[in-house]
C-alpha cells in the first residue's frame, strides 16, 4: 500500500547553470540543422543529429555525428554564441563574445546509420540516444508533481526578474539552483518544510544573508500561500 504522509524533494537548476547551457545550446545545433534541412528540402525523417556540449571556463566544444543539410563551422558557432548571450553570460570567465568555440561534429557512423533507420520491415531504431518517460499528475495546472513544478517555478520567476532588472535581482547571475521539500498528507502537497535556493550573484558586496534577501520575496510569490509556515526551514 503506498504511503499517504511523506516529504518529497525535487531540485531544479537555472538556465545559466552549466548543465543547462550546454543542453541549450545543444538544442539549437539541433533546431539550426532542421531549420537548413527544411529549407534544402530534406525530408525531416531523414535528418539526425547526435549532439554533445561541453562548456568550461571561456570554452565551448560541441562535437557529435550529424547526417542532413551541409552547415559550416561558423554557422554553428554563431548559434553558440547567440545562445551564451541570450542566457546572459558577459562575464570575464565565461562570454559570449570572448568563448573559444570548438566544433567538432562529423558524419554520422555508417554503422549507427544501419541501425537506426527504418528498411523494409525494420522500424527505425532509438540508436544509442537515451530514452525518457514520464508522468502526469493533478498537483498542478501543469500536470507535474508539485515539488518539480515549483522548483522549476522559483527559478523562472527569478529568471524573468534578472532579465528585467526588477529591484535587486540585476545583482544576480544567470546560475542558479533551486530545492524544495514538499510535505504530503493523505496523498495531497498541503505544504513546504524546506526550501534552498543559491544562486550566481554579480555584485561581490552581497553576503548569503543579501543574496536571501533578494531571493526570498520571489520564493514567496511563487509558493502556494499558506504553504511556507514557521516551521519551514
Amino acid at each position: 500500500m503506498a504511503r499517504e504522509n511523506y516529504l518529497f524533494t525535487s531540485e531544479s537548476v537555472s538556465e545559466g547553470h552549466p548543465d543547462k547551457v550546454c543542453d541549450r545550446i545543444s538544442d539549437e545545433v539541433v533546431d539550426l540543422f532542421f531549420r537548413e534541412g527544411i529549407k534544402a528540402g530534406l525530408d525531416p525523417y531523414d535528418i539526425r543529429v547526435g549532439c554533445e556540449t561541453l562548456a568550461t571556463t571561456n570554452r565551448v566544444v560541441v562535437a557529435g555525428e550529424v547526417r542532413g543539410p551541409a552547415i559550416s563551422s561558423s554557422a554553428i558557432e554563431a548559434a553558440v554564441r547567440d545562445a551564451v548571450k541570450d542566457i546572459g553570460y558577459e562575464q570575464d570567465g565565461f562570454h559570449w563574445r570572448n568563448l573559444d568555440v570548438s566544433v567538432l561534429l562529423h558524419a554520422q557512423s555508417v554503422d549507427i546509420a544501419r541501425g537506426v533507420d527504418s528498411a523494409g520491415n525494420k522500424d527505425v531504431g532509438a540508436g544509442d540516444q537515451g530514452i525518457m518517460f514520464g508522468y502526469a499528475v493533478l498537483e498542478t495546472p501543469e500536470l507535474m508533481p508539485a515539488p518539480l513544478y515549483y522548483a522549476h517555478k522559483i527559478l523562472e520567476t527569478l529568471s524573468r526578474a534578472r532579465r528585467s532588472g526588477e529591484g535587486s535581482a540585476a545583482k544576480l547571475g544567470p546560475d542558479a539552483k533551486s530545492q524544495i521539500t514538499v510535505r504530503y498528507v493523505n496523498g495531497k502537497p498541503v505544504g513546504v518544510s524546506q526550501i534552498v535556493l543559491s544562486s550566481q550573484h554579480l555584485d561581490p558586496s552581497l553576503d548569503s544573508a543579501g543574496v536571501r534577501a533578494i531571493v526570498e520575496p520571489f520564493i514567496r510569490a511563487t509558493l502556494p500561500e499558506d504553504w511556507i509556515t514557521e516551521a519551514t526551514t
